[in-house]
């Protein structure tokens, strides 16, 4: 509003407002259970979307945070200056109605006032009602407006709240117990991704924010839990696109005396039991397609699915016949990253990831891929480990967790070396982890679960800033 901060009468409105007010019931509580409320007194609060004035009767949508109700003016029920003050509210304004509930001649269930206050006096106006907020990035950076003027959107994220909570209370029941490890860390670890690098004044030491919290949870299975799980922000130096933001959300959880298998079986299950509970049903629309999400998923070998579309066996190719294989079908190494696992992923990424449409977990990857994890066993150049994919999307990721501190120095020694080539995603040597190690650690399976993404699946929603409230955004003017 243009020259509200020297309007005397405004500031003076919106000093006197009340510091709370009494909430009795909700819209969505009223309007379901009609015959329990009808003709009884209620206090509602929220925000005026629409206000419309017809002589001595006023009209006004209000949303509360579970839905919308009508709040219907009289001037013969509230008298001439609450009537004349109620004619001034404005579509954004914030109050508070006591009155009875009823339904209109047109049969809109309303709530009748018979006093109300203002409890916030929007200074700015809301988007056009019918045209909303149109412009997408505008939405993502003034996601309370989204909030305010799109309810799907908040029907949206209470779904993603509610996602979050049905994998607490499935790894609960399994025994899982939910504990916190460091954001800000010496080392970062757990993943192939560039870190955030951050200072600690007090240390004046560099730190990371984490890329993954594995190697800590790790401990804790050293340490004498079996089971262990944790909900996560994540923080990876890479691309922002529709499936990739730098700070994004995961489960990851840990069971000692357990291996990728048990892994598989518990991710399966915890997905459909998530859809079942969430929506009724394991069968789900994303993307166009229709997706079962009935157990048990489909298990493919990684490197026999490039194989299939290559007509030969990648694992005997040279160095140079595996890089000259790899820039023949349009791939192009960054600095420092010219070597097998990532000629092995780039294959991958271009020739199965996009057939991968119904749930499938892609299993055993070659050993040079996983610095973490155990060699398959009968076949050492392979390692346990699956992905789970549903249309091209990469949702899980899993080891059978290395729990040899020797092979673990050696993989971390080699990692070493890929950084000293330039590759800036690989990972540094954690001698404190690997200390822990050397005290013994138990077979243990791990778990990894993009939530951001799992909320993609089950909410159908193409792009991941569609899902995280406030996405990262370059900077703009407001």
């Amino acid at each position: 509003m243009e020259g509200a901060a020297d309007n005397k009468e405004l500031r003076e409105l919106i000093s006197s407002l009340p510091y709370s007010y009494k909430v009795s019931d909700y819209s969505s509580e009223i309007k379901s259970a009609y015959e329990k409320y009808e003709s009884k007194g209620v206090s509602v609060a929220g925000r005026l979307i629409a206000v419309r004035k017809s002589g001595k009767l006023a009209f006004a949508d209000l949303h509360d945070s579970k839905g919308k109700i009508q709040i219907y003016f009289d001037y013969s029920a509230i008298g001439e200056q609450a009537f004349e003050s109620a004619k001034k509210l404005n579509a954004g304004d914030i109050i508070g109605v006591k009155g009875t509930v009823m339904k209109t001649n047109n049969g809109e269930i309303s709530v009748k006032a018979s006093e109300y206050s203002m409890l916030a006096k929007a200074i700015r106006m809301l988007p056009d009602k019918w045209h909303g907020i149109q412009d997408v990035e505008t939405r993502y950076r003034k996601r309370h407006l989204d909030l305010i003027m799109n309810p799907e959107v908040r029907e949206l994220f209470v779904k993603r709240a509610r996602i979050i909570r049905l994998m607490q209370n499935f790894l609960d029941k399994k025994g899982f117990t939910e504990f916190e490890t460091p954001i800000i860390q010496p080392l970062y670890g757990g993943a192939d991704a560039e870190p955030f690098r951050t200072q600690v004044n007090t240390l004046n030491e560099s730190h990371y924010l984490r890329i993954s919290d594995e190697l800590y949870l790790k401990r804790l299975i050293i340490g004498g839990f079996d089971r262990v799980y944790e909900i996560c922000r994540d923080f990876r130096n890479e691309d922002i696109d529709s499936t990739h933001s730098p700070e994004f959300t995961m489960i990851e959880w840990y069971q000692a005396y357990a291996d990728y298998k048990h892994m598989m079986k518990l991710t399966e299950g915890m997905i459909n039991s998530i859809a079942m509970k969430l929506l009724g049903t394991d069968q789900v629309t994303f993307m166009g397609k229709s997706i079962s999400l009935k157990k048990p998923f489909s298990r493919i070998s990684f490197v026999d699915s490039i194989n299939k579309k290559l007509g030969t066996d990648v694992m005997k190719l040279t160095d140079e016949q595996l890089f000259s294989v790899a820039e023949s079908k349009g791939i192009r190494f960054d600095r420092g990253k010219r070597n097998r696992a990532h000629a092995y992923g780039k294959l991958f990424d271009v020739l199965v990831q996009p057939d991968l449409v119904q749930p499938t977990f892609v299993i055993d990857f070659p050993r040079e891929t996983s610095p973490l994890t155990r060699p398959k066993r009968g076949k050492p150049k392979l390692v346990e480990r699956f992905e789970l994919f549903v249309c091209g999307l990469e949702l899980a990721n899993s080891y059978s967790e290395l729990n040899n501190p020797i092979i673990q120095r050696e993989n971390f020694e080699a990692e070493m070396r890929k950084a000293d080539q330039g590759d800036k995603e690989a990972e540094p040597l954690d001698l404190d982890f690997v200390e822990a190690m050397e005290h013994g650690m138990p077979p243990t399976g791990g778990v990894g679960v993009g939530i951001d993404r799992l909320v993609m699946l089950l909410t159908d929603r193409a792009s991941i800033k569609e899902v995280i409230l406030f996405p990262m955004e370059k900077r703009g003017v407001s």
